[in-house]
C-alpha cells in the first residue's frame, strides 16, 4: 500500500496487508520442558528472550509463509518486592522491556511449604516411635543434614496467557497464534479462538509434553529443534 500527498509518495507499505501472528510464551513451560529435551537441569538455565523473538520472526519464512510477524508476549511470574530476588529479577525484566516486539505479562511468583515435608516428617516421627526413640531428637538430627526447599509457584500467568489467546479471537488481533505451553486449562480459550478464525499453533520442545485434548484440538503441532532450544536457553549465572 501507498499513501501520496500531491503526487509524492510518503510512504511504502508493502506488507502492510499481510494477515498476522503473535507467539504466546509460557516462560515456565519452555524453561522445563526445553531444559529436559536438551539434557540441562531447569533450573540451571536462563530463557533468552531476544532468541526467542528471533526463532519467532524465522516462521514468517516457513511454517506462517505469507503472515507478518507481530508480537510476543511474555508469560512469567514476577517477586514481591521484599523477596531477595526481587531487584536481579528487575534489571532481567527491564532488559526484556528494551527488546523490540515483545510484551511483557507477568502474574506473581509466591512460595510456599514443600509438599514432602509434613508426609516425611511424619513417616519419621512413626518410625522413631516404632524404635522407641523420641520423635523430637529423630526430627532434630535429620533437620541437621536436610533442609526442604519452599516450592516456587506463579500465580495467575495462566490466567493471562488464557485471557489473551481468547481475546486474539474476539478481537481479530492475528490470523494465528503460536503458543508455546502445553497446559490443558488453554484448551478452552484456544477453542473459542478457533471459533472465531484464528488459527491455534502449538510449538513445543516436546509434543508429549502437551496436554493431548489440547494438541488434538490444535490447528499444528511444531517441534522446536534442539539448536534453537540451545539458543533460546542460555546457562544461567552462577
Amino acid at each position: 500500500m501507498r499513501l501520496c500527498c500531491q503526487g509524492r509518495i510518503l510512504f511504502s507499505r508493502p506488507d502492510i496487508m499481510r494477515p498476522t501472528y503473535s507467539c504466546l510464551v509460557d516462560v515456565g513451560f519452555l524453561r522445563a520442558e526445553g531444559a529436559k529435551s536438551i539434557g540441562a537441569i531447569p533450573t540451571a538455565v536462563q530463557p533468552d528472550p531476544s532468541a526467542v523473538v528471533d526463532w519467532a520472526r524465522t516462521l514468517a519464512g516457513n511454517e506462517l509463509f505469507g503472515q507478518a510477524f507481530r508480537r510476543a508476549y511474555w508469560y512469567d511470574g514476577k517477586f514481591a518486592p521484599a523477596h531477595p530476588m526481587y531487584r536481579q529479577q528487575q534489571g532481567f525484566l527491564e532488559a526484556i522491556a528494551r527488546i523490540d516486539d515483545i510484551e511483557l505479562r507477568l502474574g506473581d511468583v509466591v512460595e510456599r511449604r514443600n509438599r514432602y515435608e509434613v508426609p516425611i516428617r511424619s513417616a519419621l516421627a512413626e518410625t522413631a516411635r516404632s524404635l522407641g526413640i523420641q520423635p523430637g531428637i529423630l526430627l532434630q538430627e535429620f533437620g541437621s543434614h536436610w533442609t526442604f526447599r519452599k516450592e516456587i509457584q506463579q500465580k495467575g500467568v495462566d490466567t493471562l496467557i488464557a485471557l489473551d489467546l481468547a481475546l486474539c479471537g474476539v478481537q481479530s488481533l492475528d490470523a494465528t497464534a503460536v503458543l508455546i505451553s502445553g497446559d490443558q486449562d488453554l484448551l478452552e480459550p484456544a477453542r473459542i479462538a478457533r471459533q472465531y478464525g484464528v488459527k491455534v499453533i502449538i510449538a513445543t520442545p516436546k509434543r508429549n509434553s502437551v496436554a493431548p485434548q489440547l494438541r488434538n484440538l490444535a490447528d499444528a503441532v511444531i517441534d522446536i529443534a534442539g539448536n534453537d532450544l540451545r539458543r533460546m536457553l542460555s546457562m544461567a549465572a552462577g
